[in-house]
């Protein structure tokens, strides 16, 4: 039950959900519950006894990252704006001042974590910043060993699966290795979700996800959350959540939680549909190449074997449509864009519950010379539905 003052009335209302809390601040009935209240706080606990300021946090925030706590399997969850301000409060917590870091990241990762290392991290921060890069679409774990050893880098972050040659990462090795040398481990978790793996059970030391992609899944809302177990590493990033506002609004908490009950068999559908649909593509002879976990072919389906143990390889696919040359290559590319619409569309996201895409050189550039690319978001649709546009499109 629900408990709230309605014209100086408490009323108990039969609701199991936490109502929207829009409060700016929160009532405080006397001097002394303000003064106990503003010292507890300097404790930065997950949930306050006496809530403050919706900054500090929120009890519909609150009951949303409880929400997905359990989803994570984790002691604490913290909800923030976006992806990106969440990897802000990851990577902020372990900078001090004076201190000459040195963080090891993987070259094959969201672009814009990379464009934050570059404009943040090493411009404005001084944080001495390595990459480790793949071997085509696989990782040299001896070299990854070595690299660490050499360098001993105070942090590794690496994603689960890489965004957009979908390249499934080792996740228990790495985390090994790094901490065999004082390492910290944080794990971009987003395209892999903790449906398929949950890297806090393997020893890392904290998770992110866009939030806005499969948590989510509707498309409709903008959120990341920082998971973890360590109970100091929580305090500082509540601390620092706090002072920078990377506060994630009510409403749209109150949304993701009704979202999130829903998770579980949204995401297991679309990886259903998306391996059904990599099988197809990899038979076509208007596709050159297709990039996705869960076919022998890829570089790293061994791995992903392992790591997410056959329950599933995600429900993002890569393919490059065939051609002669550039241009000709792009040309299909443009007909296909073309001839899957309007049921698939053109949308720079992922995760959402319809299939959408995006033209891998129109986003990246050169980075990945394939004028052909297509990086595919699978939704939830019928399969058959799927492949019947996607064939509409080959043709």
């Amino acid at each position: 039950l629900i408990t709230f003052t309605t014209n100086m009335e408490k009323k108990e209302i039969n609701s199991v959900r936490t109502p929207v809390y829009r409060d700016a601040g929160f009532e405080l009935s006397s001097a002394d519950i303000t003064s106990a209240a503003f010292a507890a706080e300097t404790d930065h606990e997950r949930e306050p006894d006496q809530y403050i300021y919706s900054r500090y946090r929120n009890p519909t925030v609150v009951s949303a990252e409880e929400a997905i706590m359990k989803t994570e399997g984790s002691q604490w969850a913290l909800l923030a704006q976006s992806g990106m301000a969440v990897i802000d409060i990851a990577l902020s917590v372990f900078q001090e001042t004076g201190k000459k870091s040195r963080w090891l990241f993987f070259s094959e990762i969201y672009g814009g974590t990379l464009s934050y290392i570059s404009s943040v991290l090493e411009k404005r921060r001084g944080i001495k910043v390595d990459f480790f890069t793949p071997e085509g679409d696989i990782y040299d774990y001896d070299l990854l060993a070595k690299t660490i050893a050499q360098i001993k880098p105070d942090l590794v972050y690496f994603e689960t699966i890489s965004n957009p040659l979908l390249i499934v990462a080792d996740g228990r090795r790495i985390i090994r290795e790094a901490q065999k040398h004082g390492a910290k481990v944080i794990i971009d978790n987003t395209f892999a979700t903790s449906l398929l793996w949950k890297p806090l059970d393997d020893g890392a030391d904290l998770v992110i996800h866009s939030a806005t992609k499969y948590l989510s899944g509707h498309g409709n809302l903008t959120a990341g959350v920082l998971c973890g177990n360590d109970r100091s590493l929580m305090q500082k990033a509540i601390e620092y959540r706090k002072y920078v506002g990377h506060m994630l609004s009510p409403d749209d908490a109150y949304r993701l939680q009704t979202q999130l009950a829903s998770f579980e068999l949204r995401f297991t559908r679309q990886c259903e549909n998306a391996s059904r649909l990599a099988a197809m593509l990899q038979k076509s002879p208007h596709i050159e190449g297709v990039l996705y976990p869960g076919l022998e072919t890829h570089g790293t389906h061994t791995t992903a074997l392992e790591l997410l143990g056959g329950k599933g390889y995600g429900a993002m696919i890569t393919f490059d449509l065939a051609g002669k040359t550039a241009e000709e290559k792009r040309a299909r590319r443009d007909r296909f864009i073309a001839g899957v619409y309007p049921e698939i569309r053109l949308i720079p996201t992922l995760g959402d519950f319809h299939t959408i895409l995006m033209p891998g050189e129109a986003v990246w550039g050169t980075k990945y010379h394939e004028p052909g690319m297509i990086r595919m978001s699978v939704g939830f649709e019928p399969g058959e539905e799927i492949e019947s546009v996607i064939s509409r499109g080959l043709k």
